[in-house]
């Protein structure tokens, strides 16, 4: 896997006990930061995509696939921008973006990449309804990052409503009430087809390990069914799918 600089992480044999914790702030990513002013991130749906990443975030460094334990992934929140791109489908409830939680047992396949500080702010703007939680990412052969990494993590309505649009309604339509939306983490919608279908093409890109991690460790809402279940019965057809036109290159996995 590429990564395009030489910058390499300090790794120790154990995490530090002190996480997770949040990042309530942007001040708070400043117990983060690494010397050289960068944050690491972690991705583990569209940023499974070197190229999504990339898209996102130009300048990023040390694209590498790391493990994460003690998250699972769920569909289990709508995303706006699925709205904004025509590719939701209210009608069927395949309105769900991805999220991660906290679940003792489970250990996801993640990627990790460094960006700059500076860019922490659109970071914020562009992932406004997550938890951000301080994590420790591991290597493949049991050593642990020495610098946390940023993970989104499901929130909840209350506390979006309250830390990000600050009580504010007006903030809360332009991004959500506009669409029809008056709630955000729901556990009975499934996932919009054209970003699972990115998902899982982009966890195949990054080799076996990734692809059987995202298809048996990645859940709908119920927390039960696995996304290989689903694609192979309720979600059948979604791999055969192709993106619209304009959105083939930014959802091609």
């Amino acid at each position: 896997m590429s990564s395009g600089d030489s910058f390499r992480q300090p790794l120790c044999p154990q995490p530090p006990e002190t996480f997770p914790f949040e990042l309530k702030e942007e001040s708070d990513f400043d117990q983060i930061v690494s010397p050289d002013g960068l944050v690491s991130i972690c991705g583990f749906g569209s940023l499974l995509s070197e190229r999504s990443a990339r898209s996102t975030f130009p300048h990023l460094i040390n694209f590498r696939m790391t493990k994460l334990s003690g998250f699972r992934r769920v569909f289990a929140h709508v995303a706006p921008i699925f709205f904004e791109r025509g590719i939701a489908k209210p009608e069927t409830k395949e309105i769900s973006s991805l999220s991660v939680e906290p679940c003792e047992g489970e250990t996801l396949v993640v990627t990790t990449f460094e960006i700059q500080i500076s860019e922490i702010p659109s970071f914020i703007e562009r992932e406004h309804e997550f938890r951000f939680l301080a994590v420790i990412p591991e290597t493949f052969n049991e050593l642990f990052y020495t610098t946390p990494a940023v993970l989104c993590a499901r929130y909840s309505d209350g506390e979006y409503f309250e830390n990000r649009c600050k009580g504010n309604q007006e903030i809360f339509f332009q991004r959500y009430g506009q669409y029809g939306i008056d709630k955000i983490w729901v556990d009975d919608i499934l996932p919009c087809r054209v970003y699972l279908r990115h998902c899982v093409l982009a966890a195949k890109n990054l080799g076996d390990l990734a692809y059987d991690n995202f298809l048996d460790h990645t859940f709908l809402g119920d927390r039960k069914t696995t996304i290989r279940e689903y694609l192979a019965t309720t979600g059948s057809g979604i791999m055969e799918e192709e993106p619209p036109e304009l959105l083939k290159y930014r959802y091609g996995g």
